[in-house]
């Protein structure tokens, strides 16, 4: 996902009328089929890939997981996370961005990698999150912009919805000086770790089993 660090614009506000004239970003996959493959991507709102230690770490905790999964990218940006998911085997990826200019960017992208697996959704992520209208998700990447209060609303919007699967994955990064916020009770802390500004951390939904 990726990191907007400049002041906060209203969520669902859309780009600034020169969003896509500005300097671009880049974004480079750092594993699977499309390893080391550079992708541009317009530099609206300071927008950032996460770090490519994270994303490997990541990855690393989700090991066999994301092969044949699918994958929901939320403030998708630059596509780091969903991108990134498919690169390294996952059967379909959402992403989910209300700026036209990155979601425009993240369907170019994907035509350029000549993959038909991912879907962009070009919505405000609340909206989008508050009627589930098609299957739930194997693994959720969640990469907000900070100092916003995401996390205390979308939380619970992602269990009540039920948007993941028993058994899936959460995966939520946020500023290091924000005390994580409380989880649903099915979300269990399965890694954590903290590196510079970012805490990232990865949850599993447990599976309910029926009382005896």
């Amino acid at each position: 996902m990726a990191k907007r660090k400049s002041a906060p614009r209203k969520p669902g506000s859309g780009a600034p009328q020169n969003a896509g004239q500005g300097g671009n970003g880049e974004l480079r996959i750092i594993g699977g089929d499309w390893r080391s493959r550079k992708l541009r991507f317009p530099d609206v709102g300071g927008v950032r890939p996460s770090p490519a230690r994270i994303r490997e770490t990541l990855f690393n905790w989700l090991n066999y997981q994301v092969a044949g999964s699918d994958c929901l990218d939320l403030f998708a940006g630059s596509g780091a996370l969903g991108l990134e998911a498919l690169s390294r085997g996952a059967e379909q990826a959402t992403l989910v961005d209300h700026t036209p200019a990155l979601a425009k960017a993240l369907r170019d992208n994907l035509r350029l990698l000549k993959s038909d697996k991912g879907a962009v959704i070009c919505q405000d992520v609340e909206r989008f999150l508050s009627h589930r209208q098609q299957p739930p998700f194997d693994i959720v990447f969640m990469d907000p912009p900070f100092r916003q209060g995401w996390l205390d609303k979308l939380f619970p919007l992602l269990d009540s919805e039920q948007w993941i699967k028993p058994g899936g994955w959460v995966y939520v990064e946020h500023e290091s000086e924000l005390r994580t916020p409380p989880t649903p009770k099915s979300w269990e802390l399965h890694r954590q770790k903290t590196a510079g500004q970012v805490t990232y951390s990865l949850y599993r939904v447990t599976i309910e089993t029926a009382p005896e």
